[in-house]
């Protein structure tokens, strides 16, 4: 069957979903616009924050979101509104897929969390960053992340990725060394991912003008400052358990340089410096009719270019009655 002919359906039925917080860059970035006195907490340097999403709100890509609705607080308000989202983002993440279960109670130690892996997608955590502005205190995010998650088609298996293993992040100095049960010395050797992943905008007028999706950003997996076995060591450490069709996602992979930001949160400083599209257009976030697309690929001289494919989504006006 031609690949234009074929419906590309979910890869996996969603046991269960977990977003982490992955990247030092997004995780300081982001806390400087709701934290600016204390932008990264004291416990992101020990242990990969997380938060448990909605596994019946993911989508395939190529489904339409739905802009959200929830209460938002402006700073020139009293009291909270019931509206539609206006400040609608996306969050550029690696996914990856729970392929073995592991038993209630028992912590999957780190050396062995990357048998649990079966491989990895593209991931959208698509946000409502003042929706998650006036709720997230104190338990954090809720209504702003589980309205929609949206997955590329394809699954790169942990074996074909192989190749393109390098070193873990390398923490700078005076970092705390991570905790026993999530230090391995074979992580650290070839724990981390070079998976490049892009982020593009395509507007309806883009379209009427015959022009190409405006690339956003650019960056890599290896930035993150935690690697995939040790979120899964962290995930079961307290004995949850894992289950077949589990969804994980690394959180927004953002790097230090401003092209390699992976949400419009950080590339517009929360809207207030606005990217120029070649249409005309600016956006400080996504607009109805926006469409927001994901790629990703691993490539090295001497190896096969190894495809993701592309996660991407239409935006939807909001459903007001």
């Amino acid at each position: 069957m031609p690949m234009a002919m074929a419906e590309l359906l979910l890869p996996v039925e969603i046991a269960n979903f977990t977003d982490f917080y992955a990247s030092i860059f997004h995780a300081t970035n982001a806390g400087r616009f709701f934290r600016p006195d204390n932008p990264l907490m004291p416990n992101y340097k020990y242990l990969p924050v997380a938060y448990h999403g909605r596994a019946s709100s993911v989508r395939v890509s190529g489904t339409p979101v739905r802009r959200p609705q929830g209460q938002t607080k402006s700073h020139d308000e009293e009291a909270p509104v019931y509206r539609p989202s206006r400040h609608l983002d996306y969050e550029l993440e690696i996914g990856f897929y729970i392929g073995m279960a592991s038993e209630l109670g028992v912590p999957v130690p780190i050396g062995q969390a990357g048998r649990h892996i079966f491989g990895f997608c593209l991931l959208n955590d698509w946000s409502a960053r003042d929706i998650q502005a006036w709720e997230y205190q104190p338990l954090g995010p809720f209504l702003a992340k589980n309205f929609a998650t949206t997955v590329s088609p394809w699954t790169v298996t942990t074996e074909a990725l192989a190749p393109y293993r390098r070193a873990a992040f390398a923490r700078p100095p005076g970092d705390p060394a991570p905790l026993p049960h999530l230090t391995d010395p074979a992580d650290q050797i070839d724990g981390g991912l070079d998976i490049m992943i892009e982020a593009y905008l395509l507007t309806k007028r883009m379209c009427t003008q015959n022009l190409a999706a405006f690339r956003l950003s650019s960056g890599s997996f290896a930035d993150v400052y935690w690697t995939v076995a040790q979120m899964v060591a962290h995930h079961t450490s307290n004995g949850c358990n894992l289950v077949v069709g589990d969804l994980i996602g690394s959180g927004t992979v953002s790097g230090a340089s401003k092209a390699s930001l992976g949400s419009l949160l950080e590339l517009t400083a929360r809207g207030r410096e606005p990217i120029e599209l070649p249409s005309g257009e600016r956006r400080g976030f996504i607009e109805d009719g926006d469409e927001i697309i994901f790629r990703g690929f691993c490539g090295r001289e001497g190896l096969a270019r190894i495809g993701f494919g592309e996660c991407r989504a239409v935006v939807l006006p909001a459903a007001v009655k």
